[in-house]
């Protein structure tokens, strides 16, 4: 775009020279203002003419951004592992489903609410991360937060690089005046009709010394319609260089901009790639919560179920006077409280499968379930590692931690900056110029018509108020990001003390709740027999009967408890590895050590 701006500055001013000085006369031959302000039309629609030809569409500048900042955080991304593979910022409609396998079943435990899933699209959990990456609300707005970081340094860099610029424009001027004898009182007037036209074309270069080079080259054009004095013309190039000797100079201070844009974007790719981490965390958990939803729902319709059988059972030997009646009514309230948690249990099902689909960035009338035999297939994968060697893991892989570390050396290098704000401005200003002889015709400028100047310009410190200030809340900021950074640490080592002790119990709970299934199963049948021979009583079968049920939804629960805080584990350790789609890897940690 730099070659771009100055082509376009060049060719508006050649054709402005070629229309002024060639097509002018033929269209201003005449005094009438109709054929002078011609001409300036003329003049005018030739720079737009070129203009058009140079300029960029609006797709272009798009495409430009889109390739510049892909760019950047490939080049960025070389220094963190675990980045995504290939960034690309897209906005694309959600798919709807039709690669994915149809539910053809007719689930009984939904009741009237499972007609509603047949026809349905079975989403296996690769495919709902994969969704979630790519339709995800949340997701897609910090990729395009990153995607603006980005931006901010290629800016940055921009900066620091010559900046083309160019400019023109041309116009029509009138003026009426008293001439000759007139001003003694004799009536006489005199019109003067011109057509001007400037154009330039100049670039700005901030150093990384701290200085900066400014150059411009214009050129003047004045065509006298109303007379025969003809066209007059001038060029003059010229050029500055500002340099401060004290305060602002230095590569070091000239190009802290760049320096913190630069580190900035390091920053956003190691959070973007954390973020990433967690998000997949997050809808493994939500997936999993929907099919324990729908476990729930099964296990509660089974235990419906069974209380029908007994209350059939019962209501047979009330009949007969073998049961009492006040046993056979505990039975049926039991009953209808059990089909009231039934209920309950589709709804919160409904509603977290509803959900999961706002997680996926899809629409709430996409026809979708969860694969089941996700669930069936979990199992307990309890890492051995003690937690110390899970803190120094932690120690070496956390991008979060590194960026606090480079955040308080950001912090102490803005203690410098701030210092150097408190010295005196001393600046060195050489400027030189060349410029042309008056004359018609287009006129280059003349080397024997220059001028040059050379200064000093010096302000002392006397009034440094602002800068005080700044030097000493830079201090404080230091010292605030000193202690960010410890506590922070602290923070990864308590989050990895923590979810080592979380792991313990979550197997504990799984091994406790395997033990408890077999228990109420086999208490549940000894209930049951009893009824059968008129031993026992209602109440003791209604009490083995829910606690079955408990005990099974807490084993789904503590299994799926496991897995999530497994993975969280690794998260936090750093060493969950996300691959393209959003599905996970977990290396193993001995070989990171």
């Amino acid at each position: 775009m730099q070659q771009d701006a100055f082509i376009k500055g060049w060719n508006m001013r050649l054709a402005s020279a070629y229309w002024m000085q060639f097509m002018a006369p033929v269209q201003c031959k005449g005094v009438g203002l109709g054929q002078g302000f011609g001409s300036m039309l003329t003049c005018l629609w030739c720079l737009l003419l070129v203009s058009s030809w140079t300029g960029c569409s609006t797709q272009h500048y798009e495409e430009s951004a889109n390739r510049e900042a892909a760019s950047l955080i490939a080049e960025k991304s070389t220094l963190i592992p675990n980045t995504e593979p290939s960034f690309e910022l897209q906005q694309m409609d959600p798919s709807d489903l039709a690669s994915m396998p149809v539910s053809e079943n007719l689930e009984a435990f939904l009741g009237k609410t499972g007609q509603s899933e047949v026809g349905a699209r079975v989403v296996s959990l690769e495919a709902a991360l994969e969704l979630a990456t790519a339709y995800n609300r949340r997701y897609l707005t910090q990729k395009e937060d990153l995607y603006l970081q980005a931006l901010d340094l290629s800016l940055a860099r921009f900066q620091y690089t010559p900046i083309f610029g160019s400019s023109g424009d041309v116009a029509y001027q009138e003026r009426q005046r008293l001439a000759g004898e007139a001003q003694s009182g004799v009536d006489g007037l005199v019109k003067e009709k011109t057509i001007q036209s400037n154009a330039g074309v100049g670039f700005n270069w901030l150093l990384r010394t701290g200085g900066r080079i400014a150059a411009d080259f214009t050129t003047d054009f004045v065509r006298f319609v109303s007379n025969d004095e003809g066209l007059a013309t001038s060029s003059a190039l010229g050029a500055t260089l500002t340099q401060p000797l004290l305060r602002g100079a230095g590569y070091r201070i000239a190009i802290e901009r760049l320096t913190q844009a630069e580190r900035n974007l390091l920053y956003a790719i190691r959070d973007f790639t954390r973020f990433r981490k967690e998000f997949s965390v997050e809808i493994v958990a939500s997936y999993y919560q929907v099919l324990q939803n729908r476990d729930r729902v099964r296990n509660a319709f089974q235990g419906y179920e069974s209380f029908k059988v007994s209350v059939e059972r019962e209501q047979a030997r009330a009949a007969e006077g073998e049961t009492p009646l006040s046993e056979l009514n505990r039975l049926k309230e039991s009953l209808l409280s059990t089909e009231q948690g039934w209920i309950s249990a589709i709804r919160n099902y409904q509603l977290s499968r509803d959900r999961f689909k706002m997680d996926l960035g899809l629409s709430m009338d996409t026809l979708m379930i969860l694969d089941e035999t996700e669930l069936k297939d979990l199992e307990i994968h309890h890492p051995e590692l003690s937690v110390d060697q899970a803190v120094e893991v932690a120690l070496k892989m956390r991008l979060d931690l590194d960026n606090t570390r480079d955040r308080l050396i950001d912090s102490e290098r803005r203690i410098r900056i701030a210092a150097d704000g408190l010295q005196a401005d001393l600046d060195l200003r050489l400027s030189g110029q060349l410029s042309s002889r008056p004359g018609e015709g287009f006129q280059f400028p003349d080397f024997r018509q220059r001028s040059w100047t050379a200064a000093l310009g010096v302000d002392l410190p006397i009034n440094r108020k602002a800068e005080r200030n700044s030097y000493r809340s830079a201090l404080i900021a230091f010292d605030r990001a000193r202690r960010q950074q410890e506590l922070f640490l602290d923070q990864v080592k308590l989050d990895i003390q923590d979810g080592w002790r979380n792991l313990e119990q979550r197997k504990r709970e799984f091994e406790i709740s395997q033990v408890r299934v077999e228990l109420s199963q086999n208490r549940r049948d000894e209930e049951i027999l009893k009824r059968e021979l008129g031993l026992g009583l209602a109440l003791d079968l209604v009490d083995a009967q829910n606690d079955l049920i408990n005990s099974q939804n807490q084993l789904t629960s503590a299994l799926i408890s496991h897995t999530i805080a497994r993975l969280g584990f690794w998260r936090d350790m750093g060493i969950l590895f996300i691959k393209e789609g959003g599905q996970w890897e977990e290396k193993d940690y001995e070989l990171l050590q």
